[in-house]
């Protein structure tokens, strides 16, 4: 079993479940990255470069769909719409959660210690099905 701390903003909303619709929670693109987001980040484990918090809405939200041009600044203006199309069908966007993440609640004695825990609503440690 392996285990991975993400940190997530304090007001994100807490992962949905399996299917349920997408609510920005940020736990899928924290842990790892899609293929454009593994490209942009040269990983493919870890944070999505690419993610962005947005405090509008206080939820996670894809730089390549919301400011295409802030992610890729090389990007000509007149191609944004269409990396921001690709983007949502990368995503599978309106899909449902396809994050086998699973959280574990945080652990005030696991935190102090640097291990598992992760003292943010909606956030922990997880471990990938």
């Amino acid at each position: 079993m392996r285990y991975q701390t993400i940190q997530l903003h304090p007001s994100a909303p807490a992962k949905p479940d399996w299917g349920a619709a997408c609510n920005g929670c940020g736990v899928c693109c924290t842990a790892e990255p899609c293929p454009p987001g593994a490209w942009l980040s040269r990983r493919w484990k870890g944070r999505c470069s690419a993610l962005r918090w947005d405090e509008n809405t206080l939820r996670y939200r894809c730089g390549l769909v919301v400011a295409p041009g802030a992610v890729l600044p090389w990007l000509p203006r007149a191609a944004g719409p269409l990396v921001r199309r690709l983007a949502l069908r990368w995503i599978a966007a309106a899909r449902g959660c396809d994050s086998a993440v699973e959280l574990a609640p945080a652990d005030a004695a696991d935190v102090a210690a640097g291990g598992p825990g992760e003292p943010a609503p909606g956030g922990g440690s997880h471990q990938p099905s």
